[in-house]
């Protein structure tokens, strides 16, 4: 094997430092990528493949980017899941002897990754630590942006991967090794990568961020984090907050698919916040309440005196619409402080950045003096956090060049006054320009050539150029010939040296003092990070709760009361989100009438008539309600939730390879067994997914359970008509229903909840909407006039009655059976459309067919074989 050269030895041992990341090696203005890295981001990244040394018996793969467009390039890698290595030169080549020392000063990873671009500057990336005692566990998060620091302890894995994906979490760190069932499911569902780290540091700085953490098991879970912050990031992380405790019992609790299913930030068809509940409430003005608003969502309040407390503030601000104006003119102006604090932590905050800074910290006194004038006790918290920067605002006035460029090595970033010696170095470049001038104007009357000039150039510095024919006339000795030109030559002279020794001396040094001065600015600011971390959350609260006050008198919103009763009344609510998609004059609001002895709306009502929006708007009015924001309806009065339960549309989890219905009595169970008499359950169309005695059964079993056993608020949608029959049996049920009329042989819907039950189902109707062919239609509705003709016996269309029970659908008829009971012998009878009672092969085949083990895919190719054999035969 041929003996490598000093840089790939040097490039190997690092490497073998980051075996699990790509590592981008700085040589010169390139960061290469060598070996497998190379050949596989050069895929990733459409890179240009090369080797070195091509001449050699195995020559290296070898890929690179420019410095200056690294950032591109990781983002990319690091949005699919990979980890990057940035090993930089970390001595200056001109002084090195011999190999330049390169070390790895950053390992960017999914979790870690803080420069962002467009839309996702507003939201926050969450790296995730679990630890774990017994069967208890502790889920630390932070965000290194932000400085956000957090801690929890969960009994179960559900709890975990709840938690995980709400938030949005895509890199997991860990010490001791995570359980593999909880680890497999934490990867398919939210396809994290697992981060290891081989021990737990111990120093002063991970002993403050963790000493308001009591229990050992969470300061081990922040502990962990915090280790592998340190080991990654190579740079400061002052601006981290101390590690806080959370319960999640302390918030309205919903897991990630009752999120998904209401749509509350991210829109089940296009995975985007557009129509979504923070699309419809977030108008604020700043990047901080944009996040904020967000977290809220994820997290509603359950104390009362909370909620009443940003109602209060809510109610204040609508009172006042030329102050609340004035208020968000001034925070348009105010940019990310959070993000801003961090980018002085990690030392990448740059002057126009500082600027922006002081621009923000401006606004506070106007703010302060309008949130005084509105009411001051209610908002004395946030006008506490706003105050104490104008010595801040003085020392960048004083120091910053308002024309301030982004690179801070380049000069023009400190202003003339700040400093004397920094001054002097301005006037010595300034005076310089005069010497050129003068010394210029000298020359030409000396050697009477007019079209001498002098001019400068990086590479060969200060010169005089002479056009060729005129040089011929240069007698003068002082004249040096520098280079020559196809056209001109160029020269230097002792004068000129001299000037340009003074300049270059006074540029250099001048820029090194303003670097040197920048960074002193950038360490009193960081000084002040605590702070400024206070201001910035003041600011965000008044900014989302603005954008409440805004959206409520936009949208005619009203205050919500609570009570103790479990009363939940709402007069004329609206869905918030269709509502401003189809204007208000388009959409019915609906009541809610549910006293304290209703517990129970059993809905009924044709596809398409808005039983499952009317179930959703009443979910999205608990969740504003509990986040302090006013509700869409004439009137309100409702309980405080501890959790929401739903089960709304058909979906399949692909990814688990679980049928649609698996997933509905999987999502049914986690609501029945961990639903309290304080919990809202939504069900919409329980039991659709199997044979419609076993569907009627579960369904029925289900109304009877919450009744008895649950007593939580419920409303349940079906279409099983039979089920209306239970409000004489369970009191705390009524029955509501869509209204709609037929006119002209035509459904029309009339989208208004009425009291009692439907009295059919317009099925056929929905399927003439959706443009069923006519005779389908046609022949759909001899057969239904068939079957609501055909006696107890059975006998329809001309077919006979299978009297053999499916095994399936053999249910045990409970005691006191009521006639809604779907187990009676004359019930279950199983009718055919085709007259036969022998079963065909494809009959057999779908009999043989077990539904609930059964992935989409496999439906779908079983569905096609079924199709080709009633083809062929």
């Amino acid at each position: 094997m041929a003996k490598q050269t000093p840089m790939m030895e040097q490039y190997e041992a690092i490497k073998q430092q980051y075996s699990d990341a790509f590592l981008f090696y700085r040589v010169g203005d390139f960061f290469e990528l060598f070996n497998e890295d190379a050949k596989k981001a050069a895929k990733i990244l459409e890179l240009t493949l090369t080797y070195r040394n091509k001449k050699a018996e195995n020559p290296i793969p070898m890929c690179g980017v420019p410095h200056h467009a690294l950032q591109n390039y990781i983002d990319i890698l690091v949005d699919q899941g990979y980890k990057v290595a940035i090993c930089d030169q970390v001595e200056d080549p001109a002084l090195a002897k011999g190999m330049v020392r390169r070390e790895v000063t950053q390992l960017v990873t999914p979790g870690t990754i803080v420069e962002r671009s467009g839309a996702q500057r507003a939201d926050n990336n969450y790296l995730v630590s679990l630890a774990q005692c017994d069967h208890q566990w502790s889920l630390s998060y932070a965000d290194l942006m932000t400085g956000e620091l957090k801690v929890t302890t969960l009994s179960s894995h559900h709890e975990i991967i709840n938690e995980c994906a709400n938030l949005q979490t895509r890199e997991i760190v860990y010490y001791q090794e995570i359980d593999p069932s909880l680890r497999q499911q934490l990867k398919k569902r939210l396809n994290v990568i697992f981060s290891p780290i081989e021990k737990i540091e111990d120093n002063a700085e991970i002993n403050f961020l963790t000493q308001r953490v009591h229990s050992s098991l969470e300061k081990q879970a922040v502990c962990q984090l915090l280790t592998y912050i340190t080991l990654t990031q190579h740079r400061r992380l002052s601006h981290l907050q101390q590690a806080t405790s959370y319960e999640v019992s302390h918030y309205l609790k919903m897991d990630y698919y009752s999120k998904y299913n209401l749509e509350l930030t991210s829109s089940i068809r296009t995975h985007k916040r557009h129509g979504t509940l923070l699309w419809l409430l977030d108008n604020t003005q700043t990047a901080m309440g944009s996040r904020l608003l967000k977290q809220w969502l994820d997290r509603p309040l359950l104390l009362k005196e909370a909620i009443i407390e940003r109602q209060n503030k809510v109610q204040s601000l609508l009172d006042h619409y030329f102050e609340r104006h004035d208020i968000k003119e001034h925070l348009t102006k105010v940019y990310d402080l959070e993000r801003l604090c961090g980018r002085v932590s990690f030392g990448t905050i740059n002057a126009k950045e500082v600027l922006q800074l002081k621009t923000s910290l401006e606004q506070m006194p106007a703010i302060i003096d309008i949130i005084k004038n509105i009411s001051p006790g209610i908002w004395q918290h946030e006008l506490e956090n706003m105050t104490g920067f104008d010595d801040l605002i003085a020392l960048i006035n004083r120091a910053i060049n308002p024309d301030a460029p982004a690179q801070i090595t380049e000069g023009h970033v400190i202003k003339q006054g700040y400093h004397q010696q920094l001054d002097e170095y301005f006037l010595a470049l300034d005076h310089g320009k005069e010497w050129l001038a003068q010394l210029e104007a000298r020359e030409k009357e000396l050697t009477g050539l007019k079209n001498l000039k002098i001019g400068f150039n990086r590479v060969f510095g200060y010169y005089i150029e002479i056009s060729k024919q005129q040089a011929q006339k240069v007698q003068d000795p002082r004249f040096e010939r520098k280079q020559t030109l196809a056209n001109a030559e160029r020269f230097i002279t002792p004068e000129l040296k001299e000037i340009e020794q003074k300049m270059l001396e006074a540029k250099e040094q001048s820029q090194a003092l303003e670097y040197q001065l920048f960074v002193e600015i950038r360490e009193h600011i960081q000084r002040q990070t605590p702070a400024l971390q206070q201001l910035a959350k003041a600011v965000a609260t008044l900014d989302v709760l603005t954008s409440f006050a805004d959206v409520s008198e936009q949208y005619n919103y009203v205050r919500p009361q609570f009570n103790n009763e479990h009363k939940l009344i709402i007069e004329q609510g609206r869905h918030p989100v269709v509502e401003k998609v189809l204007g208000r004059q388009q959409y019915v609001p609906n009541d809610v009438d549910m006293p304290s002895d209703t517990q129970i709306l059993l809905i009924t009502g044709p596809n398409m008539s808005g039983k499952s929006t009317y179930m959703r708007q009443l979910a999205l009015m608990i969740i504003m309600a509990q986040i302090g924001c006013f509700l869409p309806a004439k009137s309100a009065q409702l309980p405080l939730f501890d959790q929401i339960f739903t089960r709304i549309g058909a979906s399949d989890d692909l990814i688990s390879g679980q049928s649609t219905f698996m997933v509905e009595m999987m999502e049914a169970n986690q609501a029945l067994r961990h639903a309290t008499v304080n919990s809202l359950i939504l069900f919409d169309e329980i039991g659709r997914g199997t044979a419609t005695y076993d569907g009627m059964a579960l369904a029925q079993a289900m109304l009877e359970y919450i009744s008895k056993h649950v007593h939580a608020k419920t409303l349940f949608s079906t279409h099983y008509h039979e089920l209306t029959q239970l409000s004489e049996q369970l009191t705390d049920l009524k029955n509501i229903h869509v209204g709609a009329v037929e006119k002209e042989g035509k459904l029309v819907f009339l989208h208004k909840m009425l009291q009692g039950p439907s009295d059919k189902s317009y099925g056929i109707h929905v399927a003439q909407i959706a443009g069923l062919p006519k005779d389908l239609i046609a022949r759909s509705q001899t057969i239904l006039q068939h079957l609501e003709n055909t006696s107890s016996t059975g006998a329809i269309a001309g077919a006979t009655v299978d009297k053999k029970r499916d095994e399936t659908s053999d249910l045990s008829v409970a005691e006191g059976a009521t006639p809604c009971d779907t187990t009676s012998d004359t019930a279950v009878q199983q009718l055919s459309l085709f007259g036969e009672t022998t079963k065909t092969e494809v009959e057999q085949l779908l009999a043989d067919i077990d539904l609930l083990t059964t992935t989409p895919l496999e439906a779908m190719n079983l569905l096609f074989e079924l199709q080709q054999r009633l083809k062929r035969s």
